[in-house]
């Protein structure tokens, strides 16, 4: 292998593990959020103390998921239903 081909070689291997730390970083940022956004639409299900019914917020959250993976009922891992 020449030396060119060492060099070109060596950016790609470096490219690729680059690419590789950025997405596991993202996967780990959007798994983080998504945690957040759980506690959150739980909390608006089923503790809010003023009870009135945030359909219309726990909508925003779905819809804010569905950006995020691609399905927005990635949180609904029980049927979770309000009034």
């Amino acid at each position: 292998m020449t030396k060119t081909e060492n060099r070109a070689a060596a950016k790609a291997f470096h490219e690729e593990r680059e690419r590789k730390r950025r997405e596991q970083w993202r996967a780990q940022a959007v798994a983080a959020d998504l945690e957040q956004l759980e506690k959150l639409r739980r909390y608006l299900i089923f503790d809010t103390k003023a009870r009135e019914p945030a359909r219309e917020l726990i909508d925003a959250i779905d819809d804010y998921v569905g950006k995020l993976t691609g399905d927005r009922q990635t949180l609904h891992g029980q049927n979770h239903s309000i009034g």
